[in-house]
């Protein structure tokens, strides 16, 4: 379909980048998900009691530890169908910071993820001085949002292709979307 290589990045690599990363699989683009945060958090038995994994941690050892903790709670929440849709794309989540691959455009579900992948550009060794688009479009962490949201994603991408010169169309393009989609989009160019 495209050479584009599109990252979609949230905290965890769970729920909205895994959803994203899914739709866009399907649907042909070459595009990796990711999260930003230091740990791998999913809800718990409470608010205050979430489910903690280090990023080595499989999707599939994950999906067991849950199994056999509550299997009728994150059955009923949906972390085990959740679960099993991401071990289906990749073994494990990736955080961003440790991949030292180069993409086009990186799509992020939340401004705080926006600012710690900018902050990481910023802080790594300039190389070929090649430009990324960094796009937030706000998702909220739950699986209805995230299936809105990775069809968001999707036709964000789509209108990007199709631009002629996305480098030079990408503000008129991204304000217009904005005002289609109804949600807020951040954006920063950024050379690595």
């Amino acid at each position: 379909m495209s050479n584009l290589k599109i990252a979609v990045v949230c905290s965890s690599n769970q729920n909205r980048s895994m959803e994203a990363h899914s739709f866009l699989s399907k649907k042909g683009y070459r595009v990796r998900s990711f999260g930003t945060g230091n740990q791998v958090k999913l809800p718990g038995p409470a608010p205050d009691k979430p489910n903690i994994y280090d990023f080595n941690t499989t999707y599939d050892e994950m999906y067991r530890d849950l199994m056999r903790k509550d299997p009728e709670l994150y059955t009923q929440n949906g972390i085990l169908h959740m679960l099993d849709r991401n071990r289906r794309i990749k073994p494990k989540p990736e955080r961003f910071q440790a991949c030292p691959d180069r993409f086009e455009v990186v799509v992020t579900c939340e401004e705080r993820v926006y600012d710690q992948v900018i902050e990481d550009l910023e802080n790594r060794q300039k190389g070929e001085n090649l430009p990324v688009h960094i796009i937030n479009i706000d998702i909220q962490d739950n699986h209805e949002e995230a299936t809105i949201g990775a069809f968001i994603i999707c036709d964000l991408v789509t209108i990007l292709l199709d631009s002629e010169d996305m480098d030079d169309d990408i503000d008129e393009v991204l304000q217009e979307f904005e005002s289609r989609a109804g949600r807020p989009i951040l954006h920063t160019l950024i050379f690595y």
